[in-house]
């Protein structure tokens, strides 16, 4: 039977000068490897080692350190049960990491989403264009410089500039000892 240690061994084994660090946590192995090696420990995860679902693309930003973005690619294999969490960091000097579509057609969405919302482009993507904000919006909601109360917008009937109330809206339980009438899903 394989596990995640297992699979952390084997890839230490085939790259091991390119893993920075590891790391277990609840159960979870997560290793941290360089940007220029991504590629072929991403492709050698899915060959190789059987990784066949990729559960997600997300980033972090790190403001304050460098460098300051970190991709994450999260694995599973269907075949063997085994998570695997893999991570790179990303320069802001150097906003560019390869594209996994051609390795998981699942990462398009999750690519442009990364993109869209922090500003990471991935070389050699088919379709690199903002998915959740409108072309030419100039801002990246997700990183840690965004202001939590949004930035002033010159299109009022695509965005608004004054904070969202809560109160009454449509993630606001009204009736806490009502759960089924108090569940937001209930008010439309």
């Amino acid at each position: 039977m394989t596990t995640a240690v297992d699979t952390v061994s084997a890839l230490k084994d085939k790259f091991a000068a390119e893993i920075l660090s590891e790391n277990e946590f609840r159960g979870e192995q997560t290793i941290l490897v360089s940007l220029p090696a991504l590629p072929a420990i991403l492709a050698y995860c899915k060959e190789e080692l059987d990784f066949d679902y990729l559960v997600d693309i997300s980033s972090v930003d790190n403001m304050g350190e460098e460098p300051r973005f970190e991709m994450v690619y999260e694995l599973y294999s269907l075949h063997t049960h085994v998570h695997l969490r893999i991570k790179a960091r990303v320069s802001e000097d150097h906003l560019e990491v390869p594209s996994v579509v051609n390795l998981w057609p699942t990462a398009d969405w999750h690519e442009r989403e990364v993109y869209d919302m922090m500003g990471i482009r991935f070389k050699n993507h088919p379709d690199l264009r903002r998915i959740l904000m409108w072309e030419g919006y100039p801002y990246y909601p997700l990183r840690k410089d965004f202001p939590l109360a949004g930035k002033p917008s010159d299109m009022p009937d695509v965005a608004f500039t004054k904070p969202a109330p809560l109160a009454g809206g449509p993630f606001v339980s009204s009736d806490p000892k009502d759960r089924v009438t108090g569940e937001p899903r209930a008010k439309g």
